[in-house]
């Protein structure tokens, strides 16, 4: 069944500034590739939505409507299994992007996407990005990588969830996130990722609690830095050893 859906949609220039969308692509790994043409043109074309928290921003089989990118909270892309047991793939912050993958099949959707906390997302409706790649042909081989991408990472979650130790899980899906959703934490330069403890659990089928001396530990070795809602990774080459089973959790 469909959730029902009662959103605000503005436009950009009722809510969110031109430059302040711009800063928000441009701190994201992946659209920071593109030309500054590129951006201009998505910016020009952005929706913004306002969301409530664990208001839906769509369901399950809904027709596609564009793609989507978080400017502040977060918002959780899950499943509800048969016994009605909710399974998290992913929660994404802010300079995250989602709905890419219908967005150029024009399938139904294949997830569910509710706001985690009041959230303010961007839209850029499916209408006006094709005509953009109609008159800019060259700009497709830019969004397949992205697509790519998206595909490598379902594939490796399964691969980690059926293999892989729970630090081990842990670790790779910190950098998963950092390099594919995530931030840079506006000091050092170093990825972040903002995500809660609870989000994390849910992700890798885990108790907060257990996440929680996870994440301790690697603290304590001087991988990470604690922060709320926040992970700062500081040694991204000892949780790629961690994450392919090269070297066991400290402490």
């Amino acid at each position: 069944m469909t959730a029902k859906r009662t959103v605000k949609q503005v436009t950009v220039a009722a809510s969110v500034d031109a430059g302040r969308l711009s800063k928000l692509l441009q701190q994201n790994r992946w659209f920071n590739e593109l030309p500054q043409y590129c951006l201009e043109e998505i910016v020009a074309l952005a929706r913004i939505r306002h969301l409530e928290d664990g208001e839906c921003v769509y369901a399950k089989d809904d027709e596609p409507d564009g793609l989507y990118g978080v400017i502040t909270g977060a918002a959780r892309i899950s499943n509800i299994g048969p016994d009605g047991r909710e399974a998290v793939l992913a929660v994404l912050s802010p300079g995250s992007w989602f709905g890419e993958i219908s967005l150029f099949d024009g399938l139904p959707l294949s997830h569910d996407t509710h706001a985690s906390g009041p959230t303010e997302l961007l839209l850029i409706p499916r209408k006006g990005f094709q005509q953009m790649l109609d008159r800019r042909p060259e700009l497709y081989p830019l969004f397949m990588r992205l697509l790519c991408r998206r595909i490598r990472i379902s594939f490796a979650m399964l691969e980690d969830s059926a293999l892989l130790p729970l630090p081990s899980r842990l670790s790779k899906r910190l950098l998963m996130h950092a390099h594919n959703y995530g931030q840079t934490d506006g000091e050092g330069g170093r990825p972040s990722v903002q995500l809660s403890q609870e989000s994390l659990g849910l992700m890798l089928n885990s108790s907060r609690q257990s996440i929680n001396k996870l994440l301790k530990r690697l603290e304590a070795a001087g991988w990470l830095n604690i922060r709320y809602s926040q992970i700062v990774i500081l040694d991204e080459a000892s949780l790629t050893r961690l994450a392919t089973g090269e070297i066991s959790l400290p402490g």
